[in-house]
């Protein structure tokens, strides 16, 4: 870790979410996770969010330099694989891995600019789960390893582990299957209850983070048109 780190366990609140508002530079998670993307990939990335004021639930991070090779959607990061974390307050539970949206097939008339475009992710994602293709291997490795799969509407998702996992083509038709009108996407993740959160530290939590996002690249790569290679 090349910079200084003092994020503290309890800015995963998981009643209200990823406290991100009336902080520091050094305990901001925001700042801390771009600078260190930055730093390993010698590359700019963009941050998303999701929430309003102090707390936020979901934080994306994505590759600058693959939303603008995007010819059609290099003004949005909607159809760009990112990765992620979150807090899901229903469950509870702290989440972290990677990200790719679909968005819409067919949108309602104010989110027309949420709609699939020929160049998204989303479709080097789909044309990578195939048995024979290396996405395949990989997402069986990160399952054996702890992650799970959200994949689908958002509302009623398909959740796979280890101990559930179809394969590929499973997969494949449970993103098919997501309903036109309804956005819908794919996450793998690795997945912190309340009470680890609560007896890590603040350094061991963004040290976790970090080696998960090292863990997807892989997988990430292969739903991307520029890839990232750590620096040196």
């Amino acid at each position: 870790m090349n910079i200084n780190v003092r994020f503290r366990p309890e800015y995963l609140d998981f009643q209200r979410g990823i406290r991100v508002g009336n902080l520091e530079d050094s305990e901001r998670i925001t700042r801390i996770l771009k600078l260190e993307l930055e730093d390993r990939y010698q590359q700019p990335f963009v941050t998303e969010r999701w929430g309003r004021g102090v707390f936020w639930q979901w934080i994306g991070f994505l590759p600058k330099a693959n939303r603008t090779a995007k010819p059609v959607s290099s003004q949005v990061s909607f159809g760009c694989a990112k990765y992620f974390i979150m807090v899901d307050t229903g469950t509870p539970e702290f989440r972290c891995g990677m990200q790719v949206e679909r968005g819409y097939l067919k949108a309602p008339p104010e989110s027309r600019s949420c709609e699939l475009r020929d160049d998204w992710d989303w479709h080097r994602l789909v044309q990578a789960l195939h048995t024979k293709r290396p996405a395949s291997g990989e997402i069986s490795r990160l399952l054996w390893e702890g992650f799970r799969i959200h994949a689908g509407s958002w509302e009623a998702p398909a959740v796979f582990s280890h101990e559930t996992w179809p394969g590929v083509a499973h997969l494949r038709r449970a993103l098919e299957a997501s309903p036109r009108n309804r956005w819908a996407g794919f996450q793998i993740y690795f997945p912190m209850s309340e009470q680890e959160v609560k007896v890590s530290t603040g350094i061991d939590l963004v040290e976790s983070m970090v080696a998960v996002f090292s863990e997807v690249t892989p997988l990430m790569n292969s739903c991307m048109q520029i890839g990232l290679q750590p620096a040196g």
